[in-house]
C-alpha cells in the first residue's frame, strides 16, 4: 500500500485487516460527496489489479469518469461531527415524532428498493436472491417493525424503587440518547449489518454517521444514495471510503462507536476510542463450534449444520459453524449425512450452483486457499476441496482431524471449509472448546437433557443454540453480542435501543419531610437514628426517636 499522509491508526495493518488500497479510494458523505482517485476496488496483497469480472467492482473507465472532489480528511471529519452535534443539540432527534418518522422512512426505503438491494448484494457476493431476502431484507424490515411497535414503551421512563433513607421520594430511570454515534459495518451482510444498528441508534434518539464496508462496494454506494434520499441529512450521514476515511473518523470524539468486523481491527477501534474515553460495542467473531452427539436425528442435524455454514453466505458469517466436534465412532456417519445433504441442496457439482455465494474477493480467496493447502491439512480433505480462482468459488469442503496447530484450527475460517475434530467421548469436546478463545456462538446437537444442561452451564459463548444453528439471532428478545475476544456489548430489539442510550437515574423529592438528622451538629441520638435508618431497622428507629438506647 502507498503510505497515507494522514497519521492513521490503521497504518500498521496488513490487507488481511482492511483489504483496501489507499491509491484507489472513494469517500462519499451524503448529502456531500468527496472522492480521492475514486473507486470501490479492493486489491489483493499481491498487487494484481483484476483477473476476472468478479475481481473488479467497477471498471477503470468508470473510475476515471467520476468527478474529482475534495478529499475527506481529519478536518472534513471534524466539520461533519460538528454539524451533526449542532443538530443533535437542537433537540430534534429526541422527539418521538422524529424517531418514528426516520424509522418509517427506513422501512419505506427497504420496501421500495428491494430489487436494487438484491442486485447490489449479488454484485458484491453473488448472494442468491432468496438468501438476500431472508437474511438481510426481511430482517431489516423486522427490526423496523419492532422498533415502531415498541418505541413509545422503550422511551417511557422506568419506575424504580426508593429506600427508607430518601423517604418521601420517587425515582425513575430515563433513557436518554448518547449524542453523535459512529457505526462501522461489515462486508459479509453489508445491508443488514449497516441498517440494524442504525435503526437502534435512531430509535434511541442519536445523530448517526454510518461507515459501510468498502469491500462490498455496490451495497456501500447504494446505502449512501438511499440514506441520502430517504433520511434526514442534518442528523444521519454516510461516509464511504477505506483506511484514510476511517482513520479520519476515528480521530474524532464520538459518544459511542459500534463496530462489526474482525478481532484485529476491533483492537484498533478500541485503542482509538480510548483516547476520547468513548464507549464501544464490538461485534467480532471467533471459532464457533458445533458439538454433535450421536443420539440425534442425523438428517435434520446435517441440514441445520449446512444451513449454518454453506447456506449462511458460504461460511462468511461471524456465527457460521467454524468446526465440528464429534466422536471417532460417529464421524463417518456424520460425514456421509453432510455429503448427501450438500448434494441435495447444491447438486453433485456445488461449484455450479446458483444457490451459494462466492468468496467476496481475491484476497479472501487466497487466504482460504492457503488454509486448505497448508502442509498436513490438504490430505485431510474428505469431501469437496475444489477451487475456481477466476470465479472466486470454493466448494463446500469437509476435513477430518486436521492438526490442532494448523492455521485452520487457530484462525476464524470465515469461509466454506469445515474441519471435523474427533474425540473418544462426546464430553471430551467441552475441553476442546474451552481450549480456544470464547466464541460468538456455540452449538450443541443432542437429545440428552443432562448434556444440554452441562453445555449451557459450562461453555461460555456470546450466544448458544441447541439442536440448530444461527436462528438465535432472529429472536429479538435475545441479546446478540460476544464475550471475551468475540466482542463486547449486545444489540437486537430493545437491546439495540439500550445500546445507544444512557440510563439516567433520577430521584424526585419535595421540600416536605426534611429531617435534621442528616445535618450537623451530630449528636449521639442522631447517630443512633442514622444507623437505624440506613440499616433498615424499624425497631431501632422507634427507639432512637423516643430517646431510648439498647446500649
Amino acid at each position: 500500500m502507498r503510505s497515507l499522509s494522514l497519521r492513521s491508526p490503521f497504518q500498521n495493518c496488513s490487507s488481511a485487516d482492511i483489504s483496501i488500497d489507499s491509491c484507489f479510494n472513494k469517500t462519499i458523505i451524503y448529502g456531500y460527496t468527496y472522492k480521492n482517485n475514486s473507486t470501490h476496488l479492493s486489491f489483493p496483497s499481491s498487487g494484481r489489479l483484476c483477473s476476472s469480472s468478479y475481481r473488479c467492482s467497477a471498471t477503470l473507465s468508470s473510475m476515471m469518469a467520476r468527478e474529482e472532489k475534495q478529499r475527506f480528511d481529519v478536518e472534513e471529519a471534524d466539520l461533519l461531527v460538528k454539524e451533526l452535534r449542532k443538530s443533535f443539540n437542537s433537540g430534534k432527534t429526541k422527539s418521538y415524532e422524529w424517531r418514528k418518522s426516520q424509522i418509517e422512512s427506513i422501512a419505506k426505503m427497504v420496501e421500495e428498493k428491494e430489487k436494487e438491494i438484491t442486485e447490489a448484494l449479488y454484485k458484491d457476493l453473488s448472494k442468491p436472491e432468496t438468501e438476500s431476502f431472508v437474511s438481510e431484507i426481511s430482517m431489516s424490515k423486522g427490526s423496523c417493525k419492532l422498533a415502531l411497535q415498541e418505541l413509545k414503551s422503550w422511551m417511557n421512563p422506568e419506575k424504580a424503587k426508593t429506600s427508607l433513607t430518601t423517604y418521601p421520594s420517587s425515582a425513575e430511570i430515563v433513557s436518554e440518547p448518547l449524542g453523535v454515534v459512529l457505526i462501522i459495518s461489515a462486508w459479509n451482510y453489508p445491508f443488514l449489518l449497516s441498517l440494524d444498528p442504525v435503526i437502534g441508534a435512531i430509535a434511541a434518539g442519536n445523530a448517526v454517521v454510518l461507515k459501510p464496508s468498502e469491500i462490498a462496494p455496490a451495497t456501500s454506494s447504494l446505502l449512501a444514495e438511499l440514506i441520502s434520499e430517504y433520511l434526514d441529512k442534518s442528523t444521519i450521514r454516510v461516509v464511504e471510503g477505506a483506511v484514510a476515511e476511517t482513520s479520519a473518523l476515528l480521530e474524532q470524539k464520538w459518544d459511542k462507536i459500534f463496530f462489526t468486523g474482525g478481532e484485529r481491527v476491533g483492537r484498533i477501534i478500541m485503542s482509538a476510542a480510548a483516547k476520547h474515553l468513548t464507549p464501544v460495542i464490538l461485534e467480532l467473531g471467533g471459532k464457533c463450534p458445533a458439538l454433535v452427539d450421536s443420539n440425534i436425528n442425523l438428517q435434520v442435524a446435517a441440514r441445520r449444520i449446512i444451513a449454518g455454514k454453506w447456506v449462511c453466505n458460504n461460511g462468511q458469517a461471524c456465527i457460521a459453524v467454524d468446526y465440528i466436534i464429534t466422536t471417532k465412532q460417529f464421524a463417518p456417519k456424520l460425514i456421509d449425512a453432510l455429503r448427501q445433504e450438500v448434494e441435495e441442496f447444491f447438486g453433485k457439482d456445488p461449484m455450479g450452483s446458483k444457490d451459494i455465494s462466492r468468496i467476496v474477493n481475491s484476497f479472501h480467496f487466497d487466504r482460504l486457499a492457503s488454509l486448505l493447502d497448508e502442509d498436513k491439512v490438504s490430505d485431510k480433505i474428505v469431501y469437496g476441496g475444489q477451487k475456481d480462482e477466476n470465479q472466486l468459488k470454493i466448494a463446500p469442503t469437509i476435513l477430518l482431524d486436521v492438526p490442532e496447530d494448523s492455521l485452520i484450527m487457530k484462525e476464524e475460517i470465515f469461509g466454506p471449509l469445515l474441519p471435523i475434530v474427533t474425540v473418544e467421548k462426546i464430553e471430551d469436546g467441552f475441553e476442546v472448546i474451552k481450549s480456544k478463545p470464547k466464541p460468538l456462538a456455540a452449538y450443541l446437537f443432542s437429545d440428552d437433557e443432562q448434556m444440554k444442561k452441562d453445555f449451557v452451564q459450562n461453555i461460555s459463548a456470546g450466544g448458544m443454540l441447541v439442536n440448530d444453528t444461527i436462528l438465535h439471532l432472529t429472536v429479538s428478545s435475545l441479546p446478540f453480542g460476544g464475550v471475551g475476544e468475540s466482542g463486547m456489548g449486545a444489540y437486537h430489539g430493545k437491546f439495540s435501543f439500550d445500546a445507544f442510550s444512557h440510563k439516567k437515574g433520577v430521584l424526585y423529592r419535595s421540600f416536605d419531610g426534611d429531617a435534621t438528622t442528616r445535618y450537623p451538629p451530630y449528636t449521639t441520638q442522631k447517630h443512633r437514628l442514622l444507623k437505624a435508618v440506613m440499616g433498615g431497622n424499624l425497631f431501632g428507629i422507634i427507639l432512637a426517636l423516643i430517646g431510648w438506647s439498647r446500649d
